[in-house]
């Protein structure tokens, strides 16, 4: 972003205030610094006081299928073959074979290269085909190819899109240089939903996951997500608060719903369903639903379907009664 650019794709309909700010890179600069900072004892405080909650029998049951129903299950190894990635696509169709009451999964995601294997084996399915793109998960690499890499992944199927930002320029002030970025992923995925990952574990202070939340919704991303999965820490709950904070205050601000994905590290139903006390109280009830939350996880969909079971039939099932990745 030049001193005289203009942000083409950011909607005419924004609020003057942020019209503004995405007018150069001197006005970026200045909302996101000017943003207010973060409490980090209270917001920490604060998680972990939701993290106490608890819940009875019944409403367990259904935060245990509303988190199953928000998992974007995930395989993103070098040593991915087809023959995983359609095991995977089972699982998401059926992820409890013997319990045909199971919710699907919200997504697969995979590598740009297995996506045409995925789009074959959840078709019909209605399940969402994400794709890491824009050199996952450094995004050490030139904006060419970053745009390659999201149009191969969108040709062969995709409805996803997981894109890194670039943490250095971020790091180093360069807002202007992220925000364009962004903008143009966004503008390759024309109707193919676009989810930002921050990489919380390298932006070091709550104030830099706040201005990159902003950064990300001001440049037109449909979610915001925490992490790759290959950085610790990955998602923890104060960032979560914090992002939470990001897409309500936006909510506030235009009007529109944007949505946040947690990712890494969540491997638990109890975890899960503390991110869904999360959602509900710092959020609001309009954010429990897979178009606007996601898990990013693979083991955590093993424990949920054997809690699940334990919650129907009233005694712990073990680990021999569902598919372990």
């Amino acid at each position: 972003m030049t001193a005289t650019s203009t942000a083409t794709a950011i909607p005419s309909s924004l609020p003057a205030r942020l019209a503004d700010a995405t007018r150069d890179d001197a006005s970026l600069r200045r909302f996101l610094q000017g943003l207010p900072g973060v409490d980090q004892v209270g917001v920490e405080q604060r998680a972990a006081g939701l993290g106490t909650r608890s819940i009875k029998k019944a409403a367990k049951l259904w935060a245990i299928d509303t988190a199953i129903s928000m998992v974007d299950l995930t395989t993103l190894e070098g040593a991915d073959t087809r023959g995983k990635v359609r095991a995977l696509a089972a699982k998401a169709m059926r992820p409890d074979p013997d319990r045909p009451d199971t919710p699907q999964v919200a997504a697969v995601c995979v590598y740009p290269d297995m996506v045409a294997t995925a789009v074959e084996a959840l078709a019909g399915t209605g399940i969402g085909i994400a794709s890491v793109a824009t050199g996952f998960p450094s995004g050490r690499t030139s904006r060419e190819i970053k745009l390659a890499d999201v149009a191969i992944a969108i040709e062969a199927g995709a409805t996803e899109i997981d894109m890194v930002i670039d943490r250095g320029a971020f790091l180093e002030g360069r807002y202007g240089q992220v925000f364009e970025e962004i903008q143009a992923i966004k503008a390759a995925c024309g109707e193919t939903h676009l989810k930002v990952i921050l990489e919380t574990g390298e932006l070091a202070t709550y104030d830099n996951v706040r201005r990159a939340s902003w950064l990300a919704l001001l440049a037109g991303g449909d979610f915001i997500k925490t992490s790759t999965g290959k950085v610790s820490p990955a998602a923890t709950l104060p960032v979560t608060h914090v992002m939470l904070q990001a897409v309500r205050d936006w909510r506030d601000t235009t009007g529109e719903l944007r949505g946040v994905k947690p990712a890494g590290g969540i491997r638990t139903t109890k975890d899960a369903i503390k991110y869904l006390v999360a959602v509900h109280e710092v959020a609001g009830e309009e954010w429990l639903t897979p178009h606007l939350f996601r898990f990013g996880a693979s083991s955590l969909l093993n424990d949920l379907l054997l809690q699940r079971r334990t919650q129907a039939d009233g005694h712990y099932s073990g680990p021999d009664y569902v598919t372990v990745d």
